[in-house]
């Protein structure tokens, strides 16, 4: 059965990178053609797909009796998304992020983080809950497809001038690779988190931790291949905005949906909402100043992002097993590791706002000296 369960991980990777190829590649024609920004594109189009497997598990685990995992998939996954795949993406190129990106889409991000942490509070996400969740998303999607439409009419986007490494396929074969992405990245996720469940499941770890771990990295995967693709053919706007939007489907379409489905609600279990849920939006505010200063994410910030995860991942292998280094290691995460991150990125982003402020003054002391 081991073999079995490595193949099913195997198999799983390879569909993946198939799915990403296809769905950027259609995704980016449809850009070019509908007129709206391969932005957008990522922050609506390739975020709402590659949020399918999340989606998949989620409803799969409610209706098996196992929330521990569908809430530890989403809280993982959006983790995941930050430190490991943005990291990730960043360490192999520097991301460059749209000021649109900076100044609504993470705040968006970080306010329905914050809402979700708020209404899970009491124990249970309700009906009323997950109709809040939901309506965030749903606004933002507007909300952004219609700045994007905006800014690609006054920056006259056409096929030739959009940002793509190969020539445009046709229409409508841009609609079928992006079914077929779809299609691909949700069975190949599908497949590899059958695989990897089974093998940690076999080393009697809870339903909790398995989806905050292997469920919430396996149903992540989809958003590395997209990324990792949209890197290599020249579509870095999609990238950042993929892992952004991805985000906030997870949050508004992946709990506010089964949420409004299941009348009874969903329970988190208090683990969650003791540690992993602030961990979330710990991970979400590190984005901000990251994302502010100089609007790029350079390898370096990259590299500490996935260093961060990595520590996490080990902090809840160590907590499961009740593993004796456990209480050493939180020790020294709190009390040493943690505040130099955090000294680190203040004194960062003072940096770089000083710049910023001194390029600035020194674009705007030639007009004030013609005046005079």
């Amino acid at each position: 059965m081991l073999l079995l369960d490595i193949g099913l991980v195997v198999v799983g990777l390879a569909l993946l990178i198939a799915g990403g190829e296809a769905l950027v590649r259609g995704a980016s024609t449809l850009a070019a053609r509908v007129g709206i920004s391969p932005l957008v594109i990522g922050l609506v189009v390739v975020s709402a797909a590659t949020s399918a497997p999340e989606l998949a598990v989620t409803v799969g685990a409610v209706l098996e009796g196992e929330p521990g995992l569908a809430i530890g998939n989403v809280i993982g996954s959006n983790i995941a998304n930050i430190l490991l795949i943005l990291g990730v993406s960043a360490v192999l190129s520097p991301l460059v992020i749209q000021r649109q990106v900076v100044r609504f889409d993470i705040p968006v991000m970080l306010g329905i983080s914050v809402l979700l942490v708020v209404v899970s509070l009491d124990g249970v996400l309700s009906l009323v809950d997950g109709m809040l969740l939901l309506g965030g998303l749903i606004l933002h999607a507007v909300l952004s497809i219609i700045v994007g439409r905006k800014e690609s009419q006054a920056a006259s986007y056409t096929p030739a001038e959009m940002p793509l490494n190969s020539k445009p396929v046709p229409l409508w074969l841009a609609g079928i690779l992006v079914a077929l992405g779809v299609g691909l990245l949700v069975f190949g996720a599908q497949t590899l988190v059958t695989g990897a469940v089974n093998i940690a499941l076999d080393l009697g770890v809870s339903s909790l931790v398995v989806g905050l771990t292997v469920v919430a990295i396996g149903t992540s995967l989809p958003e590395l291949a997209t990324s990792i693709v949209a890197l290599r053919r020249g579509e870095r706007d999609m990238a950042v905005g993929n892992i952004v939007g991805s985000n906030i489907f997870n949050i508004g379409l992946v709990l506010g949906l089964p949420a409004i489905l299941f009348a009874e609600g969903i329970p988190l279990p208090d683990a969650a909402i003791a540690l992993d849920l602030p961990l979330m939006l710990a991970a979400a505010l590190a984005l901000l100043p990251i994302a502010f200063t100089g609007f790029i994410i350079a390898r370096w910030e990259g590299s500490l992002f996935v260093g961060l995860y990595v520590a996490y991942l080990l902090y809840v292998v160590l907590a499961s097993t009740e593993h004796d280094a456990a209480s050493g290691f939180t020790t020294i995460m709190l009390w040493f590791v943690l505040p130099l991150v955090a000294i680190t990125l203040i004194a960062v982003t003072a940096y770089e706002v000083g710049i910023y402020r001194g390029k600035t003054l020194a674009r705007e002391r030639p007009t004030d000296s013609g005046r005079t």
